[in-house]
């Protein structure tokens, strides 16, 4: 490609219009957690092969919000929010494959487009969406991040209201949460611009963060509601049983994945 630069469309002469700059990137969020358990059937339906059902717990769910500032190396894009800001809310499961056992994001919304191509280069099936969620604050009338403290989320698609959660703290945690703790089994498809060529690209990989601060770790009690949509499945991972709540602010590092395989895709 000489002549032209940039690490994502568009590629110009001088880069600067790239949807994205190359890795690493920085992420500081506040995540709210809330796990519940669904069939495991609705889970299955959502690993294409290799992939298994996790062995203890197959159908643990996590649905998160987070609301992020990111950035690249040097952090210029906190200083134009615009650039650094977005929210997301994304259904997380865990599966198999090989014998460990991986977390998996099967639906996500975020707010922007940058963070679409990122999601899109890491295998995360990224949608847009509108998502809301109260963040804390010292003073005035938003909540501490302490005992009795109340949280409200909201996620919306193509107009309609997919979820809401209100999370009230309850006491420290050791964990944020176990469904989204382990690194992420996803898959990069891209079809053939020539008709039945099936897969350009079809890539298992194995992502996660290349380094990870947490601040403390809160557990809570939620009330979530799923709503049925025509464009989205959300609602399949029906809420069977309550599993627990967590409040955490979070520094993450992404800088890159590992390949696992390559070749013919099971997905339809």
């Amino acid at each position: 490609m000489a002549g032209i630069r940039g690490y994502f469309h568009p590629k110009t002469g001088t880069g600067a219009s790239s949807l994205i700059p190359s890795p690493p990137w920085l992420y500081s969020g506040d995540l709210l957690t809330v796990e519940y358990r669904t069939d495991p059937a609705r889970v299955r339906e959502l690993l294409p092969e290799p992939l298994e059902l996790a062995e203890e717990d197959p159908g643990a769910v996590a649905l998160i919000w987070a609301d992020w500032q990111s950035c690249s190396s040097g952090g210029p894009e906190l200083l134009d929010p615009v650039l650094s800001q977005y929210k997301e809310a994304f259904a997380v499961v865990r599966c198999s494959y090989q014998g460990r056992t991986y977390s998996r994001c099967v639906y996500i919304w975020v707010d922007k487009d940058f963070a679409i191509a990122r999601g899109l280069h890491q295998g995360y099936p990224k949608k847009l969406g509108s998502i809301h969620q109260t963040r804390p604050h010292p003073y005035g009338p938003a909540p501490r991040i302490e005992a009795g403290a109340r949280f409200g989320a909201t996620l919306a698609a193509a107009d309609r209201r997919l979820a809401q959660a209100v999370v009230t703290l309850r006491e420290p945690s050791e964990t944020g949460g176990f469904v989204n703790g382990h690194p992420m089994a996803h898959h990069r498809w891209l079809p053939s611009v020539e008709k039945g060529k099936g897969l350009a690209l079809d890539e298992l990989v194995e992502s996660g963060a290349a380094s990870v601060e947490a601040g403390p770790a809160w557990a809570g009690d939620a009330e979530l509601e799923l709503f049925e949509a025509p464009t989205e499945e959300l609602a399949r991972l029906e809420i069977h049983e309550p599993i627990g709540a967590y409040y955490r602010q979070v520094g993450v590092v992404w800088d890159g994945g590992r390949l696992l395989e390559s070749g013919t895709s099971h997905a339809q």
